[in-house]
């Protein structure tokens, strides 16, 4: 088994890899492989696997790459995401994928698919809907027909036939993955000094740039390295982080939350890992169960039509899960999704008597000293007074 700085330091490499040579070299290893892309938030990999694809998270450059040719595709009052992935897609970051999807978000990703073919970027370009019909025979079948779309295009490539039998495999595989993420958090909620967010965070976001068996190996050996006593307990405060689930924010912006005294026992800034609730059902048909996930066992999100499950009130009975004392909603700059959602989620913050804060990000710029002020004396208030 691996030592855990060395997981550590391996997974910090794969996370902000910008040309994903991993998942290349795992392209190169069989003719028949193909890359495929995928925007935040959530897509299900399962069909991609199950094609022989590797679904790969692009998540921007963040911080980690200049931006002057995307710079000249979007207007300057969106969020900093699509300029970095433009900026990606016409360098040389993103060559040898096969093709890309792009789930509905908002109208920035929207037109991010329409620039990638203009701009000709894979073989394929998917603008991938979600149903806002919860009917199994309306929005259902309407999902399992996008998902048939998909495997078509992939297809198309390598002629791959997508069999009940390697979904099912695909299904059983992130079902594991998604049960070993929230191990580590459970354990987290109790210890959090042993794994930091930073070190959280690394270890999801390159969990999307590599073998879905590779990083269930990983996991496993992360969450027995957690399961034993490591760090030291602080005076900190718990917080759960709400927001981020789309444009990732720069790791400085993380760290300053934590040393300004708070421990993050739950955020959503790798959600699509976290997306399915649960296992998925292996005892219906494949799509259908796939179907059934999305439906039935989403979690929360301003990008999530959530009509009969409010999102402010499933925020509170996640912080209440988390022995959370308080709430730090961190979105985006221009983020309408997030920014639009904020004032219902802090009411029904207020009626839970949850504190709560708020601060917008942009993940190429740094406020972090800013940020770390008003995360610590957030953090001392509820010390204090709660």
């Amino acid at each position: 088994m691996k030592s855990l700085e060395t997981i550590l330091n391996e997974c910090e490499h794969l996370a902000f890899d910008l040309n994903f040579t991993r998942a290349k070299e795992w392209k190169a290893g069989d003719k028949n492989r193909i890359l495929v892309g995928y925007l935040p938030i959530y897509v299900p990999r399962e069909i991609i696997h199950a094609a022989k694809g590797l679904p790969v998270g692009i998540m921007g450059a963040g911080d980690r790459k200049q931006i002057i040719k995307g710079d000249a595709y979007y207007q300057s009052y969106i969020c900093h995401l699509p300029r970095g992935i433009i900026e990606m897609a016409l360098d040389i970051n993103l060559n040898d994928f096969d093709g890309f999807m792009f789930p509905a978000i908002c109208d920035c990703v929207r037109n991010l698919s329409g620039m990638f073919k203009l701009s000709k970027k894979g073989k394929f370009q998917r603008y991938f809907d979600y149903p806002q019909n919860f009917d199994p025979f309306i929005g259902g079948v309407f999902y399992e027909q996008e998902m048939e779309k998909v495997m078509d295009d992939m297809y198309a490539i390598n002629k791959v036939k997508v069999t009940d039998d390697a979904l099912y495999q695909a299904i059983e595989l992130y079902n594991v993955n998604r049960n070993l993420i929230e191990e580590i958090y459970d354990i987290r909620q109790q210890y959090p000094w042993r794994l930091s967010a930073v070190e959280t965070y690394h270890i999801l976001r390159a969990g999307i740039t590599i073998p879905v068996e590779e990083h269930n190996e990983l996991l496993k050996q992360v969450v027995e390295h957690i399961s034993k006593e490591r760090g030291e307990p602080m005076d900190n405060i718990r917080v759960v982080v709400s927001g981020s689930f789309c444009e990732q924010p720069p790791i400085g912006l993380i760290k300053s939350i934590e040393m300004a005294g708070c421990y993050i026992v739950d955020d959503d800034f790798m959600l699509g890992s976290r997306w399915i609730q649960g296992d998925i059902n292996r005892n219906i048909t494949p799509l259908k169960a796939l179907t059934d996930a999305y439906i039935n066992q989403s979690t929360f999100s301003s990008a999530f039509y959530d009509v009969g499950n409010p999102k402010g009130k499933r925020l509170v009975n996640l912080a209440k899960k988390r022995y959370a004392d308080g709430v730090i909603f961190s979105a985006a700059s221009f983020c309408d999704p997030a920014l639009l959602d904020r004032p219902q989620m802090q009411k029904e913050c207020d009626e839970a008597q949850i504190p709560h804060i708020n601060f917008q990000f942009h993940e190429n710029t740094g406020q972090f000293k800013v940020i770390k002020e008003q995360a610590g004396t957030f953090s001392d208030s509820i010390k204090l007074w709660a």
